[in-house]
C-alpha cells in the first residue's frame, strides 16, 4: 500500500474547540503568539508542554510555548496525547498518511513513526486506535498552533492509552533512539486539575508545575498516583520528559498558569493550564 492508500485523519473538533474557519483560525492564534511577552527563542528545546481545552480557555497558555518556536528548523514533530474517548493498553502511533486541520494537512512521518513503534517495546504500536474513529482532541487542538510558527514538518501522532510508569519509560525511550540526530520536538498534550474551587486548583497544580521544573517524570507519576494532583495527560508528560532527558535535556522552565475561571469568572470549578518547554 502506498503512502496515498492510507487514511487521512479528518478534523474532528473544529468548530467546537477551536475555529472551523481558516481566516479566523490563523487570526485567533496570531493573536495568542503576539500577546506572549517571554523570549526563551534562543534555547535549544527538546520538548514542550501545551494544554488542550478550547483555544478560549487555553489558547493564550499554549501560545507562550508555542511562540519560542517562531523561526525554528524542525523536520520531525512528535505530539503525545492522553486517549479520553477509548481505551487500549498500548501507545497508539498513527499508521496513517496525514492528519488534516482547517490549516491544512499535515503530513505523517512514516520513517521515525515506524522507527518508534519498532524497537522491542511493547506498549508502542503503529494503529489507529485514539485517532481515526475517535473525536479525540488533545492531539487535534495542537497542530494548528504548529502550522502556524513553522513553515514545514511532519508529524509523527501519539495517543496513550496505557500511562503508567513503564509505559511512559518505553515510550521514551522509543522517543528518543527514533529522534536522535534528528530536527525534531516533542509535545507533550496535558491539562491539569478538573472542576475544584481556583484555590484548590492552584494547590493541586503546583505539584505538576513543581515537577516539572525539577525535571521528574517519575516523582510526577507518583504524585499523581497518591492523589496529590491531577493531569489527564501525566502520561505523555512524563513520557516527554523521559524522552527529553536522553535526547540530553537538563533544564525544564515553567511559562505561563491560568485557570478556566480567569475566561469564564466562574472560580467554583475550574480547570488549571500550563505551559512548559524542555531544553538543553
Amino acid at each position: 500500500m502506498s503512502d496515498y492508500d492510507l487514511p487521512v485523519r479528518q478534523a474532528a473538533v473544529a468548530g467546537t474547540f477551536y475555529p472551523a474557519r481558516r481566516e479566523r483560525l490563523g487570526a485567533d492564534i496570531t493573536h495568542f503568539i503576539d500577546n506572549v511577552d517571554t523570549d526563551r527563542s534562543a534555547e535549544d528545546i527538546v520538548a514542550l508542554a501545551a494544554p488542550h481545552a478550547g483555544y478560549v480557555y487555553s489558547g493564550q497558555v499554549a501560545a507562550y510555548a508555542y511562540a519560542q518556536l517562531r523561526g525554528r528548523n524542525i523536520d520531525t514533530v512528535v505530539v503525545i496525547s492522553p486517549s479520553h474517548r477509548e481505551y487500549f493498553q498500548f501507545s497508539s502511533v498513527f499508521g496513517g498518511s496525514a492528519y488534516e486541520t482547517p490549516l491544512g494537512r499535515v503530513e505523517i512521518d512514516s520513517d521515525s513513526a515506524g522507527r518508534i513503534a519498532g524497537g522491542s517495546q511493547d506498549s508502542v504500536r503503529i494503529s489507529t486506535n485514539g485517532h481515526l474513529h475517535s473525536s479525540e482532541h488533545a492531539l487535534e487542538v495542537q497542530l494548528p498552533f504548529l502550522q502556524t510558527v513553522l513553515e514545514k514538518f511532519r508529524l509523527v501522532a501519539i495517543v496513550m492509552g496505557r500511562q503508567d510508569s513503564e509505559a511512559c519509560r518505553q515510550l521514551g525511550s522509543a522517543l528518543s533512539g527514533a529522534l536522535t540526530g534528528r530536527r525534531g520536538l516533542i509535545v507533550a498534550s496535558s491539562d491539569l486539575s478538573h472542576f475544584h474551587s481556583r484555590q484548590t486548583a492552584r494547590e493541586l497544580d503546583r505539584h505538576v508545575i513543581g515537577r516539572i521544573e525539577k525535571f521528574d517524570p517519575e516523582g510526577l507519576l507518583a504524585d499523581v498516583d497518591a492523589h496529590e494532583c491531577e493531569a489527564c495527560g501525566a502520561g505523555p508528560l512524563a513520557a516527554a520528559m523521559f524522552a527529553a532527558g536522553g535526547l540530553g535535556a537538563a533544564r525544564a522552565e515553567n511559562l505561563s498558569y491560568a485557570t478556566s475561571g480567569e475566561i469564564s469568572g466562574d472560580y467554583s470549578q475550574v480547570v488549571g493550564y500550563t505551559s512548559a518547554i524542555f531544553y538543553r
